[in-house]
C-alpha cells in the first residue's frame, strides 16, 4: 500500500545551512500491516510522516501508494492522491471547537461528500466501539483529553482509508487511555488497513508487523 524509497529531506537553520532531517529512508508496508517507527525528539518521525502522507514535500526519493507514484505528481495531484488513500491521527485532538464529538466525527464524511445516513450510523458506531458513544453530543471542551483523542480516531477511519498515519497519537494520554487508542489502531490493522505509527512509547510497537528506528535520517530494522 505504501512504500518510500530513499527519502530526503532537510531544513534550513536561520544562517542559511541546511539541517538534514531524511538521508535515505526506506519505507515499505502492505495492507493488513503495522509498522511502528520509534526514536527520540527532534529525530525527524514527524517530519517523515508528513511527507509520507504528502503534506511536505521531500528533497528527493519517491513515495508509491499501490502502483502509483505519487512522489512525481503535482500539488492538486497530491491532495487528490490524499484525499483518496490517506488519513492522520495527531498528537492534538485538532477537534473543531464549535461542534458537537459526532459532528468532528462526521466532518470527514464532508470532505470527501459523503453525508448519508449510513455514514451518520458510521460515526455513531465507533463512537461506541470506543467508549465516547455517551458523549457524541458534547464539545470537545466539556470532554477530557482520552475521550478527544478518541473522537479524533474515529474522525480519522470513518471513511475507511486504506493508509493511517498516527503522529504519536497517545502523548497526551494516559496509560489506560493510551491502550484504547493503541488497540483501536491495531484493529484497523487488522482490518486491512496499512497503519504507520510514529511514537517513542514502547508500547506502541506490540503487536506491530515491523519495528524501525530513526537514527541519522534513516530507518533501521
Amino acid at each position: 500500500m505504501l512504500r518510500a524509497v530513499g527519502l530526503v529531506k532537510s531544513y534550513r537553520a536561520p544562517t542559511g545551512k541546511p539541517i538534514p532531517v531524511l538521508a535515505g529512508a526506506d519505507l515499505a508496508v502492505k495492507s493488513g500491516e503495522l509498522a511502528v517507527v520509534t526514536g527520540p525528539s527532534g529525530s525527524g518521525k514527524s517530519t517523515l510522516l508528513n511527507v509520507l502522507g504528502l503534506l511536505e514535500d521531500a528533497d528527493g526519493g519517491e513515495i508509491w501508494f499501490e502502483d502509483t507514484r505519487v512522489s512525481g505528481l503535482g500539488r492538486a495531484g497530491k491532495s487528490r492522491a490524499r484525499g483518496r488513500s490517506v488519513e492522520f491521527l495527531f498528537q492534538s485532538f485538532l477537534l473543531l471547537p464549535s461542534l458537537t464529538a459526532l459532528e468532528n466525527v462526521l466532518l470527514a464524511g464532508r470532505y470527501v461528500r459523503r453525508s448519508s445516513a449510513a455514514t451518520w450510523r458510521r460515526a455513531i458506531e465507533l463512537l461506541q466501539e470506543v467508549g465516547v458513544g455517551d458523549r457524541m453530543d458534547h464539545f470537545p471542551a466539556q470532554l477530557s483529553g482520552g475521550e478527544q483523542q478518541r473522537v479524533a480516531f474515529c474522525r480519522a477511519v470513518l471513511n475507511d482509508p486504506p493508509l493511517l498515519l498516527a503522529d504519536e497519537p497517545t502523548g497526551n494520554l494516559d496509560d489506560a487511555n493510551g491502550a484504547v487508542i493503541l488497540d483501536a489502531l491495531r484493529g484497523r490493522a487488522r482490518a486491512g488497513a496499512a497503519v504507520v505509527i510514529v511514537s517513542h512509547r514502547p508500547e506502541a510497537a506490540v503487536g506491530a508487523s515491523a519495528v524501525y528506528r530513526l537514527r541519522g535520517g534513516v530507518l533501521e530494522s
